[in-house]
């Protein structure tokens, strides 16, 4: 379970530091990270540094489709880790 939190750990600050970037980018009117990258990210597990990063930097926060699937990201997320305590503790 404590690499899980290490991997969760990494996969939020990563996630932070690519939307970072990619407001960087934007702001400098430079080529961009792919959304698809960014929610790939989130859906790995960096969802809550995705909202985070939202909130912080004022990214993407225009696109509603860009917020939703972040949303989304953390439902599964939450699922995923559910089912994880589940079946290391539970079962």
């Amino acid at each position: 379970m404590l690499y899980f939190f290490i991997y969760l750990v990494i996969m939020n600050l990563l996630t932070i530091l690519m939307f970072k970037i990619d407001k960087y980018k934007a702001e400098k009117n430079k080529w961009r990270i792919k959304e698809s990258t960014l929610h790939f990210l989130s859906f790995m597990g960096g969802s809550l540094g995705a909202i985070f990063a939202e909130k912080k930097f004022h990214h993407k926060n225009a696109k509603k489709s860009f917020y939703l699937v972040t949303y989304l990201s953390v439902l599964v997320d939450v699922i995923v880790l559910v089912a994880i305590i589940y079946f290391v503790y539970f079962r």
